[in-house]
């Protein structure tokens, strides 16, 4: 956009300036994640992590499984990076392989969660009334038990496989979701863009999801990080208590449990797949929380 002004000193002489052209949204929002330095680090160590977990068969150095009595908890070598475990197994193989396990499954939980909290949210936020009360009251009664204890449940009573981890983790983690989702959507609605829509035609079904759902993305996103960290976290949890992914495959979480009998032989089996347990759920909080300060809505400039 250019305007013009007079000269100062030089009546009837005009100079142009030209006025740099707004930035979009997403642009500001880089543009402010990129000058979290902790942020950056943390998105380029979650890069890392899911290089390794998606090639994790062909980066690990030796069979994550084979078992070599012989070779019972030796330290740190040339060929063992990391030493063995109990049963003479790589363990630098097995948290390479136990990455793939762990974020497989705060992944796919958070896909669950997101896709169900994202359709009660913007039901109950677009429609109102009764939809509205019935929908947050079950998301309340949800929110009301304690939902580790019923996790812990129902992979007792279904079985431990990676598929019923996923599920249980997945459809009793929605709920947060749902009321971020609901916030968002019930603040749209009434805009003067939707109210436009409405006017030429647009059903209900155009409205929620070509206005006022991607209005929502910013906030899902910071969401589904935070969720990701969460359900990993979970996972272990269940694994270290004998429930989660079950031995000969590997997986963080029964990494720790099972190096626990064995601390006082091999003090370090135990610290390696807690350490990246840590630094992964913290990378993915720092990262959500960098979402949140570079997504925040009053930083949008304008239009939809």
């Amino acid at each position: 956009m250019t305007v013009t002004s007079i000269a100062p000193g030089q009546p009837g002489r005009t100079v142009a300036r030209v006025r740099p052209p707004a930035r979009s949204f997403w642009r500001t929002a880089w543009v402010r994640f990129s000058r979290n330095h902790v942020a950056m680090v943390s998105a380029l160590f979650l890069l890392m992590m899911f290089v390794v977990a998606a090639f994790a068969t062909s980066v690990a150095p030796q069979d994550p499984n084979r078992v070599m009595i012989l070779n019972q908890h030796l330290s740190p070598s040339g060929e063992h990076l990391l030493g063995t475990d109990e049963s003479g197994r790589d363990v630098f193989s097995r948290l390479i392989v136990g990455a793939r396990a762990s974020i497989a499954v705060g992944l796919t939980a958070m896909i669950i969660s997101i896709v169900i909290g994202s359709l009660v949210g913007s039901v109950a936020g677009f429609f109102g009334g009764f939809v509205d009360t019935i929908l947050m009251r079950i998301t309340d009664g949800m929110m009301a038990i304690p939902y580790f204890f019923l996790v812990l449940i129902v992979v007792a009573v279904f079985g431990s496989s990676f598929t019923n981890i996923v599920i249980v983790i997945g459809v009793t983690s929605w709920m947060v979701v749902a009321r971020i989702v609901r916030s968002d959507v019930l603040r749209f609605r009434a805009n003067e863009f939707v109210t436009a829509a409405r006017s030429i035609g647009a059903g209900d079904g155009r409205l929620l999801v070509r206005h006022i759902l991607p209005h929502a993305v910013p906030s899902i996103l910071v969401a589904a990080t935070l969720g990701v960290a969460n359900a990993i976290l979970l996972e272990s949890a269940l694994s270290f208590l004998g429930l989660g992914i079950q031995p000969p495959a590997a997986s963080w979480g029964n990494m720790l449990s099972n190096s626990q009998a064995y601390i006082w032989d091999n003090p370090l089996l135990p610290l390696y797949p807690g350490l990246l347990i840590l630094l992964t759920v913290l990378a993915f909080n720092f990262l959500g929380d960098a979402l949140r300060d570079a997504l925040d809505p009053q930083y949008r400039e304008g239009g939809h």
